[in-house]
């Protein structure tokens, strides 16, 4: 009997008296080691860059208790989950080529392994309500808080309930003419035409991808097409000089992170799941005929999986694209980053400019006056220059 390694590379083995060929995707290729390569970077960068951000909002928490700093705690940690069970079990699974972890360790894996994506979408779409919530309906924002909290608890519970088929479906198989070869796969992987694998396949794609990406870009529109809408108002003079110059930074800012957020997302997830649709769609037509009412055949069709036309699409490419989609995890902290760094900046020069005008004010009251005057006439020109500050949010 063959004992399994790692990076096994042997095309044949001698089983009896027999010599054995095995296929491409039984050995360790070159496909292999570039995703050993890939998600070891990705491993790193996601996990410096979501502990960090996750260490950075546990410290803010302590200070300042804010909605979207504890949904993005839920971010981050969804995250951890893809960086530190579906990343370093793909580097593993690649490296053995075969599963080694017994059937059990299977179903936990693949539960495991869909469930820090889903949450990482579910916590986007929270992020995406809760904004939504806070400019469009204001007067809401007594209960936002409990709201928030009640959606990621949600997120959390329904990510769960997405996962559980994966423990159903999924198992340690052997190979029909490998058998020391086993594989932990969908048992529907072995059944031509099986249903059940265009079912979940499809609602996999409905629930992580197509409805979050959805709400996020009617969230974000909305939120959007209001800040227009506020922004025009001061053309007739309805706001204040200084509410219309932060209204214009707010809409360039929201502007920015909105489509960056959509694009990540949506620049992530569509090649997987575009070419996920294809193995599935690109399948034998069975036409039934039926009657209309005038008596002429109508035709309709019913599609089924169809092995020969899926298994022509290079499995190397279907395993490029998830990589790609499992990016997503990676990303996420460096937007967010981003634009608090951006924001920081903003708070600090805003800082300074308003403590150079408040040395200014003084010193032109100092050269004007007594030293006596200094506080009644400071304070009354120091004052005033604070409240003409626009506040950031």
């Amino acid at each position: 009997m063959l004992v399994p390694r790692l990076f096994p590379t042997e095309t044949e083995y001698v089983w009896g008296n027999i010599t054995y060929t095995l296929s491409p995707t039984m050995v360790f290729s070159q496909g292999h080691m570039v995703s050993i390569a890939c998600y070891s970077v990705l491993f790193i960068i996601s996990a410096i860059g979501n502990i960090s951000v996750l260490i950075l909002l546990l410290r803010q928490s302590m200070k300042i208790r804010s909605r979207i700093n504890y949904m993005l705690i839920h971010l981050a940690v969804a995250d951890l989950m893809v960086t530190f069970i579906l990343m370093p079990m793909e580097i593993v699974w690649a490296a053995t080529v075969s599963w080694w972890g017994g059937d059990l360790c299977c179903r936990i894996m693949q539960f495991f392994r869909t469930f820090g994506l889903y949450q990482s979408s579910f916590v986007l779409v929270c992020i995406a309500i809760d904004r939504y919530n806070a400019v469009l309906k204001p007067l809401m924002l007594s209960a936002a808080t409990k709201t928030g909290r009640t959606l990621i608890k949600f997120s959390w519970v329904t990510a769960a309930l997405c996962s559980l088929p994966q423990t159903v479906l999924f198992g340690v198989h052997k190979h029909p003419e490998h058998p020391w070869y086993e594989q932990c796969m969908s048992i529907n992987s072995l059944i031509p035409n099986a249903h059940e694998l265009v079912t979940y396949s499809i609602f996999n794609m409905l629930i992580m991808y197509i409805l979050p990406l959805a709400i996020i870009t009617y969230c974000y529109g909305s939120i959007l097409k209001e800040i227009c809408k506020q922004a025009d108002k001061t053309d007739t003079g309805e706001l204040r000089r200084s509410t219309k110059e932060f209204l214009a930074k707010a809409k360039t800012r929201t502007f920015r992170m909105t489509v960056t957020l959509i694009l990540a997302f949506f620049a992530c997830w569509t090649p997987y799941y575009f070419i996920t649709l294809c193995i599935l769609l690109l399948f034998t037509v069975v036409y039934t005929t039926l009657y209309s009412y005038v008596n002429y055949p109508v035709k309709f069709c019913r599609y089924f999986v169809d092995r020969p036309s899926a298994e022509k699409v290079d499995y190397t490419i279907q395993r490029a694209l998830f990589i790609f989609a499992s990016a997503n995890s990676s990303i996420n902290p460096i937007v967010y980053g981003v634009f608090n760094i951006r924001r920081r900046k903003t708070v600090r020069t805003r800082t300074r400019e308003s403590n150079i005008t408040c040395t200014t004010d003084a010193r032109v009251v100092y050269l004007n006056g007594t030293k006596n005057d200094l506080s009644r006439r400071g304070s009354e020109q120091v004052v005033p220059t604070f409240r003409l500050l626009p506040k950031i949010v």
